[in-house]
Formats: structure tokens, C-alpha cells, sequence
């Protein structure tokens, strides 16, 4: 049974009225504040939001290049809440998904958000992959996923009449949620909690002050300056960065290491024509092939009732590329030019290729989600939107895939923490990251 929470009318209202909402700021703003973050993205709205709630005499802003928040990755996501079965026991990923996803029910059903626990079948279409799947099953065990259990083929039918499969783990804890509806109501709450949305202020430097403002008799306390392509200026205390896909060039204009290098991915989806939804009722994923760095086409069921099928993965030749002949030189050329890039495309050739070639046909998508739905044909699907993912990678061509923090040397290094690897689930497990994070600012800047 799918379980649905939440009001429509919350998420219309916020939607509706986001591009007001979201370039809003204080009435007296100085431009002076104790602590500024850097990306309005989900995983910079969450700490925005656990900092202040945390620290309400202190000031706080949140700086985002877009004229609204969330528009990115945020804002091109699946939708997935996920339970935390994949990743390994005792790792930062596993603890925070778990979390995460607990706080997030908890906080969207305080919030009126809508949501809806549809649940997820990972499936087994050969014999082969049955000891991957219960493997998987022991790995939720250990990161304390709730409710988990292997179901045979009959028990598949019963949940997704049109689906076939041998085995499959049952995740009913896993659920949908618009992403981008969940950041802007962190943002809304950090707003009501004091702090300042400044919008249309892309940093393109962060440098220490030489002096004090014009009449100021402050001296120093805002020793950061933080300047805008624009030419405006924000003064701090304290940064915080949430960057996403640029997380690597907001840690090198202030002088911190430029790897892990981050390379965007783009994933393209096809969308069932809405005749054919009742095809798939909830999340339909495959058994995980260790030898690829990607979770691989699955069913995706939206809030808005349709249903999404995908995504691939290739290169991006723009980071905020979300359309095929997306061009931009300078990320081309850092993305081609790093050597760890051009490692994972060695390792992984034959399997870049393929997800190049189902990208272009159709067809060939189709032919990999008729394993688990026979039914399913070309025409039953239309191409959809895409998404970009900031993939962090080092040097040897490793996918970095835990969180990664990094700070600098010198007066400016300790004043700035950035965050330069926040990897799915990072959506799921927001408000855990968000405690991470604020536990980490007020060790390294007694807060």
C-alpha cells in the first residue's frame, strides 16, 4: 500500500511564490554577519538552517548565484528518500542516510509536506545476482534499515503486478518527496529564524579584509570579504561553503586544494506516458554490479504522479549542462584535461560507452527496464528531463564516495570550512548532514 502525508497546498504555495520568497532579504541588511554560507542548494539550506536554530544571537546569511534557490541539483533530482541499504556499515554515508530519513518523515510531517511512502523492490533478474541481494539484505541489517525482507517471485506480483524478477529485497520505508519544496521550506525557516537570503551573488572571490570598512568602529570583526562576479561585497566572520558542482572552484579561489576535482555527470530520463503509469506502483531498482560506478536504470514514481525511467550516466560537458549539446570550454577542458578523469574512463570504457549509446536510443533504454517489466515498449515512453551530478574524483580515478571536508592554512584557511563532497543520498540525509556540519563549525570556530 502506498501511504501518502502531507498537504497540497503547502507545496503549491511555496512553489508558486518561489521566486519571491527566494530573492527576499532583510529589511536593515548591513552586509556585515557572523557567519556566511555559500550555495543555496539542499545540503546549504539544511546547515543555514541547523546553524541558526542553533546560534540565534549570532548573524547569519546565505549566499546563492541563481536569482532562486535550489535549482540545481536540488532541484533535478529523482525524489527518492532512501533508507540507507547500500552503503557500507559504519561509513559517514550510512549513518547520515538512516538519519536522514528518519528526520526527514519526522520534519515533513511537522511541515505539512507532502510525501509519499511507495516503498522499493530491488530486483533480481538472474540467478546470478540472488548472493548480491542478500548480501544487500545483511548490509540494511547492519545499517539498522527497518523493515526489510528478501520476497520471492510471487510476492513481487503482489506488489508490482507487471513486475518480473526471481528474488527481491523490499524496502517499505523508502519514499518520494519533492526536493526542491523540502530546501525551500529549510530556507523559509531559516528566514523566519533571523537570517538574511541574499540571491544573484555568485562568489568569485574570498579574500581577507586589508581594513576596516568606511567608518566603521568595528575594526576587524569581519576580517572575511567575499565578493560577487557582480561586484558587491559581503563581510563575515566565518564561511561555509555548500558549492556542489562547484565546490573545487570555491575552495580554490580561496586558496584551498582544487581536488577532489569534481566532474559532472548528466543522467537523462525517459518518462512513461501517463496511459501507461499504472505500469509501476512504487521504486523499482536493479541488483547494484559492483564492477560499475552507478546504480543503474530503475522505475521512479513522482509526486506530480508521473513516472520517471532512468538515468544514465555521461559526461557533462557543461556543469550545469541538463541538455545534450550543453558546451561550455572551461569545464570541458578542466573535465578532460584531469587526470583522474581520463583513469575512470580507462576503467570503465566499455561500460561508458554503453551508457552513451542508451542515451542516444531510446530503444536500447527500454531494452535494459523490459528485463524487469515485459510489458514496457518504446512507445510507452517519452524522453524527460536531466539531471547533473557533481561526482568527485581524485587523482587515481576513485570515485570519492564519502563526505569530504577541507579548510586552508593561514588566518583565511581556519576562518573557512568548505564541503567539498556532499554524495547521494545527500537529499535523504540533509538534516543529518546538517547536524554534521554544524557540530564541525563549532568545533573548528568555538561558535
Amino acid at each position: 500500500m502506498i501511504r501518502t502525508f502531507g498537504t497540497g497546498s503547502v507545496c503549491a504555495r511555496l512553489l508558486t511564490q518561489g521566486s519571491k520568497y527566494a530573492a527576499c532579504r532583510a529589511a536593515h541588511h548591513s552586509g556585515s554577519f557572523d557567519v556566511a554560507v555559500i550555495g543555496g542548494g539542499i545540503v546549504g539550506l539544511a546547515s543555514a538552517r541547523e546553524l541558526i536554530l542553533r546560534h540565534p544571537n549570532l548573524t547569519f546569511t546565505l549566499l546563492e548565484k541563481e536569482k532562486e534557490l535550489s535549482l540545481h541539483q536540488t532541484g533535478h533530482n529523482s525524489g527518492v528518500i532512501h533508507s540507507g541499504i547500500y552503503y557500507t556499515p559504519g561509513s559517514l554515508k550510512a549513518q547520515l542516510c538512516v538519519r536522514g530519513a528518519m528526520l526527514t518523515y519526522q520534519y515533513c510531517q511537522k511541515k505539512g509536506v507532502p510525501y509519499k511512502k511507495c516503498g522499493k523492490l530491488i530486483v533480481a533478474v538472474e540467478r546470478e545476482e540472488i548472493p548480491r541481494l542478500k548480501a544487500l539484505y545483511e548490509r540494511g541489517q547492519v545499517n539498522n534499515v527497518q523493515d526489510l525482507r528478501l520476497i520471492d517471485a510471487k510476492a513481487i506480483r503482489e506488489k508490482e503486478p507487471y513486475c518480473r524478477g526471481i528474488m527481491a529485497l523490499d524496502s517499505p520505508n523508502t519514499g518520494i518527496v519533492d526536493w526542491r519544496l523540502v530546501a525551500l521550506t529549510y530556507g523559509k525557516d531559516f528566514q523566519e529564524a533571523g537570517g538574511t537570503v541574499i540571491t544573484d551573488f555568485e562568489a568569485s572571490d574570498i579574500k581577507l579584509a586589508a581594513e576596516s570598512p568606511a567608518g566603521s568602529a568595528e575594526g576587524l570583526k569581519y576580517p572575511i570579504i567575499i565578493k560577487s562576479a557582480q561586484g558587491k561585497e559581503v563581510r563575515c566572520r566565518f564561511v561555509l561553503t555548500c558549492g556542489g558542482l562547484y565546490s573545487d572552484r570555491l575552495s580554490e579561489i580561496s586558496g584551498c586544494s582544487s581536488e577532489p576535482r569534481i566532474v559532472p555527470f548528466r543522467g537523462d530520463y525517459l518518462v512513461l506516458k501517463p496511459e501507461k503509469n499504472y505500469l509501476v506502483r512504487g521504486n523499482i531498482y536493479p541488483v547494484p554490479n559492483p564492477r560499475f560506478p552507478f546504480l543503474g536504470f530503475h522505475f521512479t514514481p513522482r509526486m506530480d504522479g508521473s513516472i520517471w525511467l532512468g538515468p544514465n550516466a555521461v559526461l557533462a560537458f557543461k556543469r550545469e549542462g541538463y541538455k545534450l549539446f550543453d558546451f561550455d570550454a572551461q569545464d570541458f577542458v578542466n573535465a578532460v584535461s584531469f587526470r583522474g578523469l581520463q583513469r575512470l574512463v580507462m576503467k570503465n570504457i566499455v561500460y561508458g560507452m554503453g551508457e552513451i549509446y542508451r542515451g542516444v536510443f531510446t530503444s536500447a533504454q527500454v531494452k535494459n527496464l523490459q528485463k524487469f517489466i515485459p510489458e514496457l515498449s518504446t512507445s510507452d515512453v517519452l524522453r524527460g528531463p536531466s539531471g547533473v551530478r557533481a561526482q568527485a574524483l581524485d587523482a587515481e580515478g576513485n570515485l570519492v564516495d564519502d563526505f569530504v571536508f577541507d579548510g586552508g592554512k593561514g588566518e583565511l584557511g581556519s576562518r573557512i570550512l568548505h564541503i567539498r563532497n556532499a554524495p547521494s543520498p545527500a537529499a535523504s540525509s540533509s538534516l543529518a548532514i546538517a547536524e554534521m556540519i554544524a557540530d564541525e563549525l563549532e568545533k573548528r570556530f568555538q561558535l
